[in-house]
C-alpha cells in the first residue's frame, strides 16, 4: 500500500501533554516527521523544540513558516539551534503566506518572488557563517506558481504543494527538475459516506477559498468556475482523498505517480471533533509490518 511520509498536525487545540502523546505515537507507528502549520497560537520554533525533547527519531518541519513572522537570520539561528540540540531532527518549511499573513503582523506585502528569493540568499549566508556544526538540513518553500517553483529550484532543497491536483506535480516535478525534493499535502478523511466526507472538506477548505493565490491557482487547473457554495463535489473530491484505504491509496499512487517524492497526510476525523482520527493513522502507518 502507498503510505505517508508524515503527518501536517495542528496542535494548539491540544495540551502539552495530549500533544507530547500525539507525538510518540505517530513515532511508535513508523510516522518519521511531523509538519506544524504557522497559525496564531504557539509560537513555531518554540513548540518544534517541544515535541523533539518528548521524541527520539521523530522529524519536525515547519509547514509553512511564515517569512513575515520572523527574520532570515534568526531563522537560520534557530534551525541552526535545534539541529544541534536535537541531532539534525528539525527542517525548515517556509512559504510567504498572503498579503492578510503579513498585514496582521504589521509587516508590507512584497513581491512574493523576490521576498523569498532575499530571504533564502540571507539565510544561506547566515548558515554559512554560524558555528560548527554546520546545519546542512534541508529547506523546503511552499511554491505553487512557475515562477516560485523556479525559485525552489535555485535556492532550496524542494517544493512543498498543497490542494493542488496530480497535474500541478507534474508541471511542478519538469520545474524543479530530479535533484530537488517534491513533497505533495494531501487532506484525507477514512469514510466511504460521500455527503459527510464533502461537508468536512467543504469546511476545512473554506479558509482557503477567498485567498487569492489559491484561487489564481485553482483557475490554472480548471476549476475557477467550481468553488461559488464552498466547492463544487468534482473540486472537493480532487483536493480531499476520502473512501476507504484502498482509495485513498490510490490518490497517494497518483501523486507519487507525477512526480511527487513524498505525500504528507491531513488526518481529517469523520467523528467530528479534535481527537485524531487513529484507525486511518494506523492504517497507513509505514511501521514495517502495520496492517492496511
Amino acid at each position: 500500500m502507498n503510505r505517508f511520509e508524515g503527518i501536517l498536525q495542528s496542535t494548539d487545540q491540544l495540551d502539552l501533554d495530549e500533544l507530547a502523546a500525539l507525538a510518540q505515537r505517530y513515532e511508535s507507528l513508523g510516522y518519521r516527521s511531523i509538519w506544524l502549520p504557522d497559525f496564531f497560537g504557539r509560537e513555531l520554533v518554540a513548540l518544534s523544540s517541544f515535541i523533539l525533547s518528548k521524541t527520539e527519531r521523530l522529524r519536525v518541519t515547519t509547514g509553512i513558516a511564515n517569512i513575515y513572522a520572523r527574520d532570515a537570520m534568526s531563522q537560520a539561528q534557530a534551525a541552526h539551534t535545534l539541529n544541534e540540540i536535537y541531532g539534525g531532527r528539525f527542517n525548515l518549511g517556509l512559504g510567504v503566506s498572503h498579503p492578510i499573513g503579513a498585514q496582521m503582523r504589521g509587516q508590507i506585502w512584497e513581491n512574493p518572488v523576490e521576498k523569498m528569493t532575499n530571504y533564502l540568499q540571507l539565510l544561506r549566508e547566515t548558515r554559512a557563517n554560524l558555528p560548527e556544526p554546520f546545519d546542512t538540513s534541508p529547506i523546503y518553500i511552499a511554491s505553487h506558481g512557475p515562477k516560485m517553483l523556479k525559485v525552489a529550484a535555485e535556492y532550496a532543497d524542494g517544493a512543498n504543494t498543497y490542494l493542488m491536483p496530480p497535474d500541478h506535480t507534474t508541471q511542478a516535478r519538469k520545474i524543479l527538475g530530479g535533484d530537488k525534493t517534491l513533497t505533495v499535502t494531501l487532506p484525507c478523511c477514512l469514510t466511504s459516506d460521500q455527503n459527510l466526507a464533502r461537508t468536512i472538506g467543504r469546511k476545512a477548505l473554506s479558509i482557503y477559498m477567498p485567498l487569492g493565490a489559491y484561487q489564481r491557482a485553482w483557475n490554472t487547473w480548471g476549476y475557477g468556475d467550481e468553488l461559488d457554495g464552498g466547492g463544487s463535489d468534482r473540486f472537493i473530491d480532487a483536493m480531499v482523498a476520502w473512501g476507504n484505504s484502498q482509495s485513498i491509496s490510490e490518490r497517494i499512487g497518483e501523486y507519487l505517480d507525477a512526480g511527487a517524492d513524498q505525500v504528507i497526510m491531513i488526518p481529517y476525523n469523520p467523528d467530528g471533533g479534535f481527537e485524531p482520527p487513529w484507525d486511518l493513522l494506523e492504517a497507513f502507518s509505514p511501521q514495517e509490518g502495520s496492517n492496511g
